[in-house]
């Protein structure tokens, strides 16, 4: 795809269904600060290339149609493979029932 600017360049990528990774080329500190506050991928790598995280250093991870927003190797990462729930009970009993005979 082209885009004729910065402007249609980050509506093009925001609008898409994946949001892995993107990356920006640009000798404007005002563009790479734009794209820290508009790119909306997982990893947003500047001026250099996109692949190469480093294994157990670099959280990676991404959101939209690429993952869940978490970060393999990050702080909530853990929670990919935990089951939340919530159990509320009455502590307001009225009595209490005996306990068994064995």
């Amino acid at each position: 795809m082209k885009a004729r600017d910065l402007d249609e360049a980050f509506a093009l990528a925001n609008g898409a269904d994946y949001a892995l990774t993107g990356g920006l080329f640009s000798r404007s500190p005002a563009a790479l600060e734009r794209a820290r506050r508009e790119f909306l991928v997982g990893n947003l790598y500047l001026n250099r290339g996109i692949t190469g995280a480093i294994v157990e250093r670099h959280p990676f991870g991404g959101f939209k149609m690429s993952g869940g927003g978490t970060k393999a190797g990050g702080r909530e990462y853990l929670q990919n493979f935990l089951f939340p729930q919530v159990i509320a009970e009455n502590t307001l009993r009225r009595g209490f029932t005996p306990p068994e005979e064995d």
